[in-house]
């Protein structure tokens, strides 16, 4: 399900993140074995979605400049959204999950710099359709609302997976706009662009609207709540 928008979006920086392997349950570039085992104590959609064979992962790496690398994790966070609105309804669709890995690095820049932009304009888009975007970084370990400690990531990830529209908008207290939407979600198919640039520089401008008040420890986008679950 790719809008007729997304495919007429230009893509200038098309090639800036090589594809290395595509929705596979087993990477066979990063060790996640022993990952997702740690993370099924921490998510209890996990272990079924495992046992089903619904949990992928497409494996990217850096091949271009941070601007570039940008556009294009957000191009691929919409061809997963794309790919997995329409099976959100069907048997079991709660329990997919296809995971964006980026392997590479930029030249002065983060893991975290890179996918903060694509992960906060994805979350807009497709949270009010009931789509979750998530952020982990190679080497960081999570904490939980409660302070109980993830396992650390063996690469750096962004989750796409079905809201959990109970569990997830308490995990947004940052950004209660978002939250509203994501507890309201609803897809009736329309195209998440409509209203939308269709340039990465214009769309992440359109999405600067959509911050919300700075406060003393001023926000970015790369620093709201994430859930202790998976696909946070």
């Amino acid at each position: 399900m790719t809008t007729p928008h997304t495919r007429a979006a230009p893509r200038p920086t098309a090639g800036a993140l090589r594809l290395v392997e595509a929705g596979t349950t087993r990477p066979t570039t990063v060790d996640i074995s022993d990952y997702v085992l740690r993370m099924t104590a921490h998510c209890p959609y996990l272990a079924p979605s495992l046992r089903g064979g619904l949990t992928t992962w497409t494996v990217y790496r850096v091949d271009g400049d941070a601007d570039a690398v940008e556009a294009e994790l957000f191009h691929a966070g919409v061809q997963a959204a794309e790919w997995l609105r329409p099976l959100l309804n069907r048997p079991h669709g709660f329990l997919r999950c296809e995971n964006i890995v980026l392997l590479g690095d930029v030249p002065g820049t983060t893991h975290r710099e890179l996918m903060a932009w694509p992960h906060w304009v994805l979350k807009n888009l497709y949270g009010p359709v009931g789509v979750m975007f998530g952020k982990f970084y190679a080497g960081e370990e999570e904490v939980t609302a409660a302070g109980g400690r993830i396992p650390a990531a063996p690469a750096s990830f962004l989750p796409v997976r079905a809201a959990v529209r109970r569990r997830d908008p308490r995990f947004l207290h940052a950004t209660p706009c978002l939250a509203s939407a994501l507890a309201a979600a609803e897809d009736d198919g329309h195209d998440v662009f409509e209203h939308v640039p269709a340039e990465w520089k214009e769309i992440r401008t359109w999405a600067r609207h959509l911050l919300p008040p700075a406060k003393p420890s001023t926000f970015s986008p790369g620093t709201s709540a994430s859930p202790p679950r998976r696909g946070s």
